[in-house]
This record gives structure tokens, C-alpha cells and sequence, in this order.
């Protein structure tokens, strides 16, 4: 998102959805924001022999990688113009292995609570049959986002 956008945190995934956009990290292990309403967040992926691990499942990462994405995004559609987040703390429940025959995941993020300067949020991974398969609870900093620096001029570009 662009912290020089004027429109709310909601309205700029609106946007960005609309758009076709996703972020680099969702292309490289395959996963997409598919859904977004203020305080929620929905992200769905396809896990892949790409994602194992050495013992032949996929690895935690990735459903740590997609939950935290749910919890961020969550907060991120409550936050008015020019406000940011970091995650701080994220706490991964894991209950079942995903593997290449796990279907399409999703992870659904809620916020719990949002202040000023924290937000509470949660995430569910379930597969592809409906099968619970981790939980995460997350604590976000949120902050006022300064504007982007202006880019140096590059003497080469164009040349």
C-alpha cells in the first residue's frame, strides 16, 4: 500500500485487489489475497512440492507466512490514511501437516482489537476438505507512515 495514498487502509486493498496486484512474497509461494472487508482478511494458496521441507510435508513457514499475511492485512483494512504496521509478535498454532494434497488453503485473519499504536489480530488455516490445520495470534505496532522519499535522480535511466 502507499503511505502517500489519501484513501483509508479498506479502500486502498479495495483498490489494490482491484487492480490485479499481489504482493511479491504471495507469487513466490503461491498464495493470493482473494478477499478483504474491514477487520478481515482472506488468503488462499495451493501448497506445492516447491514448499517441503526435508521430512516431506510443507513446510511451517508457509502457513506462518500466509497467517501472518491474514493478521496484517486485517489490521491494515482498519487503519485510516497514512498509518503503517509491523507485525511483533506471532504465535503459530500448528494442528495438521499440509502437503501437495491439501487442496486450496485458506487463511481467514480477524482483528480482535485495534488501538493507536497496537492491534490484537487472529488467523485460521484451513485446507482444502474444511480441516482446521493451524492458529496464529498476532501483536501489530501501528504507526503514522512517512511519506516516500523522493527517488535521486539516476543519470543512466534513459540513456
Amino acid at each position: 500500500m502507499d503511505a502517500a495514498d489519501d484513501r483509508d487502509g479498506l479502500a486502498q486493498l479495495h483498490a489494490w485487489l482491484e487492480s490485479g496486484s499481489q504482493p511479491p512474497m504471495g507469487a513466490t509461494l503461491g498464495f493470493a489475497l482473494v478477499e478483504v472487508e474491514r477487520g478481515k482478511a482472506v488468503f488462499e494458496g495451493r501448497p506445492d512440492r516447491s514448499v517441503y521441507n526435508p521430512l516431506g510435508a510443507v513446510h511451517g513457514g508457509y502457513a506462518a507466512t500466509l497467517l501472518d499475511s491474514a493478521c496484517g492485512v486485517a489490521v491494515a483494512s482498519q487503519l485510516g490514511p497514512d498509518r503503517g504496521h509491523t507485525t511483533l509478535e506471532l504465535k503459530i498454532s500448528y494442528l495438521r501437516a499440509l502437503t501437495e494434497n491439501s487442496g486450496t488453503v485458506r487463511a481467514v485473519g480477524r482483528v480482535i482489537s485495534l488501538g493507536n499504536r497496537v492491534g490484537f489480530s487472529e488467523a485460521t488455516l484451513h485446507d482444502g476438505e474444511g480441516r482446521l490445520c493451524a492458529t496464529a495470534t498476532s501483536t501489530l505496532l501501528v504507526f503514522d507512515a512517512p511519506p516516500p522519499a523522493p527517488r535521486p535522480a539516476n543519470p543512466v535511466e534513459g540513456a
